[in-house]
């Protein structure tokens, strides 16, 4: 089912990092989660730079106490590059220019209290105004050759509505995810035809999870406004999205590239050692390494 009325550009995208990290304790103590880095660059830097390369142009951070450094990364630090320039390190400043956003492109906002992912959103409902928007969890970082955002825009400029990113799981892991149900296929996804929170596997009406990039209508602002709260007392993004699945369709593109949930320390690890074994300058080093600790 494609859209019967004009697709309105998606500009800004929507990053909540608001979270404790209490899974990395002591280190995000003073450091938050979002900060770590994959190799040699920030989490948040990878979900950044996904959405950069999918077209936005605005980018909103949805904060909390202590994550101030967030907002210093993606700001100019005039002493450190004059450093740079006096000891003539022109590539080390092409790699700060690379990744440094233009003026006027980034907004920050407070959760000030830990009421959900629906809740992140929700504070961010003034900046966005009433346009579409992208969503994308930091935690999830995705490694494929074109981002996943990417590929969902591909779907959305031709479907319009609202776009869910999925990827396979273990049939016998459903109960950990998201699962949507797979109906028709079109213009590159499917038409989801529910989304059920965490459910048992033989409840389960598919083994596509939902993994934490989504492309959402505005909408999803005012019924977020009164949402109840669900799983585990917070008002879930989940529940907002099953109640407009019925005034609005939902599609679902699946993502073939890698995911790791770097909220954890497992995917955190596994992260570090993908990435480093891609590239050029770390991946031999790195593949000797694992064979002799292996």
């Amino acid at each position: 089912m494609a859209a019967s009325s004009p697709i309105r550009p998606v500009r800004k995208a929507v990053f909540p990092v608001a979270g404790l990290g209490t899974r990395f304790l002591p280190a995000s103590k003073s450091v938050p989660k979002e900060m770590l880095t994959v190799v040699d660059m920030p989490v948040i830097q990878y979900a950044v730079s996904e959405a950069k390369e999918a077209g936005i142009e605005h980018f909103v951070f949805v904060t909390g106490r202590n994550k101030a450094v967030i907002e210093d990364h993606f700001d100019i630090q005039p002493e450190l590059r004059d450093t740079l320039a006096a000891r003539n390190k022109q590539d080390m400043l092409d790699v700060l220019d690379r990744y440094q956003p233009e003026a006027g492109t980034t907004s920050f906002t407070r959760q000030q209290a830990p009421k959900g992912l629906g809740h992140a959103v929700w504070c961010a409902r003034d900046i966005v105004g009433d346009e579409p928007f992208a969503l994308l969890l930091p935690d999830m970082v995705m490694q494929a050759p074109k981002g996943c955002l990417s590929t969902m825009m591909d779907v959305y400029n031709k479907t319009g509505g609202n776009i869910i990113a999925v990827q396979e799981c273990d049939p016998e892991e459903v109960s950990s995810y998201g699962i949507v149900a797979k109906g028709a296929d079109v213009e590159g996804g499917f038409e989801i035809t529910d989304m059920v929170e965490k459910p048992k596997k033989e409840d389960a009406p598919s083994n596509l999870y939902i993994n934490g990039r989504y492309i959402l209508q505005p909408d999803i602002f005012r019924l977020l406004e009164n949402q109840e709260t669900g799983a585990g007392g917070e008002i879930q993004i989940t529940d907002a999205m099953l109640r407009l699945a019925g005034e609005q369709p939902f599609f679902g593109t699946v993502f073939e590239g890698n995911t790791f949930d770097c909220g954890s320390k497992e995917g955190f690890i596994a992260a570090n050692v993908s990435f480093a074994l891609e590239r050029d300058d770390t991946g031999p080093i790195i593949r000797e390494m694992l064979k002799n600790l292996l």
